[in-house]
């Protein structure tokens, strides 16, 4: 592939997309603050760079993936400066919508145009390459970018102007924090109903009330892991998005506002950085019933 992608964050998510961009034949140059992460990516074939600066001067364009709208803007505002005339900066992080339309009229100053790509569907297929693509920006640089979103996932869905992917995303991990919510409570009926736990994992998952979330996060919560690699904190800041835009549009949200308390509620009793599905653990916890079963995965292939 001819064009050259600048990857920087390489956590539980850029990590897999920079490493399905170069499975795809693009070279790539990439950074972390841990060049731990950058390890397995290099000895596949990627460049690396020892800042973002570096990455943005090298290459044509440039993603990222990074923990909160702060971090994005302070990248950002480090490599305009040195962004190549006519690079675009793809973001695959969750930002507000209107932090993604202030930092696109920022980009814009500098002749940088910007394509918001939000991720949904979880860690494991963004391993495979299977992820879905929310896109947010102008069709024409979405359109030249294909190839590359191809590569990274096999569902895409452009939402419209910049902003739009912001909302669509908020909306999906909304739904998710409350279907895990759900799924938590029905497992313990389940359990404390004497029923077997792994049968009726089953059962519901070919029932009408299965979801993607009973069949991912759910299996995990019955091996006990509850490892999905997306924090309590992160749940949070996605559902105060939700809040947030509840307010701005006149629609209430009972379930999303429950769900937040009962992430308040696991980031105090665990801490900000446990997993996302730990909430599981606090009604394991108040009721002294565990949700084990046998045969079910620590971590999504």
């Amino acid at each position: 592939m001819s064009m050259h992608y600048g990857y920087i964050g390489l956590g539980n998510l850029g990590g897999h997309i920079a490493a399905s961009l170069l499975r795809a034949g693009f070279r790539v140059t990439v950074h972390d603050l841990d060049p731990a992460l950058a390890k397995r990516l290099v000895a596949a074939g990627a460049t690396w760079a020892d800042s973002a600066e570096a990455v943005a001067a090298a290459a044509d364009h440039v993603c990222t993936c990074l923990p909160s709208p702060a971090v994005s803007e302070a990248v950002l505002r480090r490599i305009l400066p040195v962004m190549k005339p006519g690079a675009v900066w793809i973001e695959n992080s969750t930002l507000g919508r209107d932090d993604i339309i202030r930092l696109g009229a920022l980009a814009a100053e500098h002749g940088v145009g910007v394509l918001e790509c939000p991720v949904t569907g979880g860690v494991h297929l963004a391993a495979r390459g299977e992820i879905t693509i929310l896109a947010g920006g102008d069709r024409a640089i979405y359109d030249a970018h294909l190839p590359a979103l191809h590569a990274i996932g096999n569902r895409h869905f452009h939402m419209g102007p910049l902003g739009s992917a912001a909302v669509i995303k908020v909306i999906t991990n909304m739904l998710a924090f409350i279907h895990l919510k759900s799924c938590a409570e029905a497992l313990m009926l389940a359990k404390r109903g004497g029923l077997d736990l792994g049968q009726a994992w089953h059962a519901i998952k070919e029932s009408s009330g299965t979801s993607f979330v009973h069949e991912t996060e759910g299996a995990l919560i019955l091996n006990g892991s509850y490892d999905i690699a997306f924090s309590v904190d992160l749940a949070l800041k996605d559902l105060g998005f939700a809040l947030a835009f509840g307010r701005e549009f006149g629609v209430p949200l009972d379930l999303a506002a429950a769900t937040e308390q009962t992430y308040v509620a696991a980031r105090a009793a665990y801490g900000g950085d446990a997993q996302s599905p730990m909430i599981a653990k606090l009604l394991e916890d108040l009721l002294r019933t565990d949700l084990r079963a046998p045969g079910f995965p620590a971590r999504l292939e």
